[in-house]
């Protein structure tokens, strides 16, 4: 008598349904937004856009890993050529991208003459180097990322706390260990949230920062997360979500690239030949929130006005990324990993 086996039946699900005009948009900015970053890494002089909006308001790149942050956690963090052991790099990054400040990670090397170390957290040293730079620059933190605010270690001041994490993450429960040993890409972002103070967003960013380096090899693609942003983003590009999740929406547009790209008659090559990431698709939804506060004003939100405006910096510094992504146009790092600021610090114990 033969065992009768289980019918499976597969049910599509509903498609997402998009917005048209703004649909389109999304994949228009994308094309300009990356034009323009492509002619100012090339030399040309300004301006770099036609639209007057990106030539009014700063928007971040289409590729999360060309934004001035980014560029220096991979350059100067993640492939520093002092950061000493590999549990020590699982620190500094998870440490670096919770400040997301330049200014403070120089001022943290200044004082100790190196990146700091988990040896750093047990000593007191960290939280010193922290107190000095706080005292010098009087603030530590920039506003990329909304901070979990709570007094989650029974600190007033906002840096004891995240000390606190830090010696939680990594003296208390071994956490550098388990991120060198993480088995998934959700599974780093899920364990990254088990702390206080890391918020679902955070831990997706941090993850992202992590997987840059060369011990964790997960794509980029294997797992997303919507940030406030991008969940507006999202729900001005389309009428209806379907039945899709927020996070299901971004790899459908990351499978759809090509096709859509076609569709519009646009020409884009990616970033050397590297096309968008769930990563990329993701902050793209940001920035088309942004976006359309200024072309689409009738696609209202709870945020109506672009705060930031567009002022030129200097020339772009020589790119530096990931090494594992093989992409032959990119340039390597100079022999000095960081660009430290003049600030004299004195480490008096």
């Amino acid at each position: 008598m033969k065992a009768r086996g289980r019918i499976s039946i597969h049910v599509a699900r509903e498609k997402p349904t998009p917005r048209p005009e703004i649909y389109d948009l999304y994949w228009q900015y994308a094309v300009r937004r990356h034009q323009a970053f492509e002619r100012r890494l090339a030399g040309t002089l300004q301006p770099w856009s036609d639209d007057p909006i990106l030539r009014t308001y700063k928007f971040c790149n289409v590729f999360r890993a060309l934004d001035r942050v980014s560029q220096y956690l991979i350059r100067s963090v993640v492939y520093a050529d002092d950061a000493g052991t590999l549990e020590d790099r699982v620190f500094q990054i998870v440490a670096f991208r919770t400040f997301s400040n330049i200014a403070t990670w120089d001022g943290i090397r200044e004082v100790l003459g190196r990146p700091p170390t988990i040896s750093d957290l047990a000593s007191g040293t960290f939280r010193y180097a922290l107190d000095e730079v706080k005292r010098h620059n009087g603030r530590l933190y920039t506003g990329a990322f909304i901070l979990c605010a709570t007094k989650a270690y029974g600190h007033d001041a906002k840096h004891y706390n995240h000390v606190d994490l830090f010696k939680h993450m990594f003296l208390a429960s071994g956490f550098a260990q388990r991120v060198l040993d993480a088995y998934s890409f959700e599974g780093l972002v899920r364990g990254l949230e088990g702390f206080p103070l890391v918020g679902p967003f955070m831990a997706y960013q941090t993850a992202i920062d992590l997987n840059y380096s060369e011990f964790l090899e997960f794509s980029e693609n294997d797992f997303t997360q919507a940030g406030p942003g991008a969940a507006r983003g999202l729900k001005k590009a389309f009428l209806s979500w379907g039945e899709y999740s927020p996070a299901d929406v971004i790899r459908w547009m990351v499978d759809r690239q090509s096709e859509e790209f076609s569709r519009l008659g646009l020409s884009f090559s990616g970033l050397f030949g590297r096309p968008l990431h769930a990563t990329d698709c993701q902050g793209l939804f940001c920035e088309l929130d942004k976006y359309c506060r200024e072309a689409a004003p009738h696609l209202t939100s709870n945020r109506s006005r672009i705060k930031a405006r567009f002022y030129p910096a200097s020339a772009l510094p020589p790119l530096f990324l990931p090494p594992k992504w093989n992409l032959d146009s990119v340039q390597p790092p100079a022999a000095s990993s960081s660009v430290f600021r003049s600030k004299q610090y004195e480490l008096s114990w």
